[in-house]
């Protein structure tokens, strides 16, 4: 009798964590907001995808920095938007380590997206992506520890399994009549 009690109170007193958002999107903004991630992102809300997108989820007058991690914390999932200049932004490789962070730590699920750059130039640091850490190095000699971080989540995401959508067409078309002036967008 006294066992069972004591089992249900364990029962009801664990709680599954309590998510503020699904989806957390990472983009390189110059890249890809205006294009493939703005796209990705009205089609993941028009599913019922909560969705976090720095330029939408940040209150006017907070910090950035911990509003960010804040909402990478409250995220089930993060879609990580590799692009040809992610890698240029320390912001953008601050953000990717939170999320690795959280990956280890939370049981958070990163999904990689590979938009215009190939998976292994990303995980291996080859072309444009060799170029930035060449700058990081110079710019933050005095921090290598951070720039082989950022170099080791890079790693770490890009070894996922992801989508690879280099080389293909991405288009709205508009149906008025006969989807009540809904835009949906096709990426095949």
């Amino acid at each position: 009798m006294a066992s069972s009690s004591m089992q249900k109170a364990a029962s009801s007193s664990y709680s599954p964590p309590q998510w503020k958002y699904d989806v957390f999107l990472s983009f390189r903004g110059k890249d890809t907001r205006n294009n493939f991630t703005s796209h990705l992102y009205s089609n993941l809300e028009q599913r019922g995808i909560d969705v976090y997108m720095d330029d939408s989820g940040l209150e006017r007058g907070k910090t950035i920095e911990p509003a960010l991690w804040q909402a990478i914390e409250d995220s089930r999932f993060s879609i990580v938007v590799f692009s040809r200049d992610y890698a240029s932004s320390s912001w953008c490789l601050d953000e990717l380590v939170k999320i690795v962070q959280c990956m280890k730590e939370m049981g958070h699920t990163v999904l990689p997206v590979f938009y215009d750059v190939d998976p292994s130039e990303v995980a291996d640091q080859t072309g444009d992506y060799k170029k930035a850490f060449i700058e990081h190095k110079e710019k933050h000699s005095g921090n290598l520890d951070k720039v082989k971080c950022w170099s080791d989540c890079l790693s770490t995401v890009a070894n996922l399994s992801g989508w690879d959508v280099r080389n293909r067409i991405c288009y709205t078309t508009r149906f008025h009549s006969f989807t009540d002036g809904k835009i949906p967008s096709v990426c095949d």
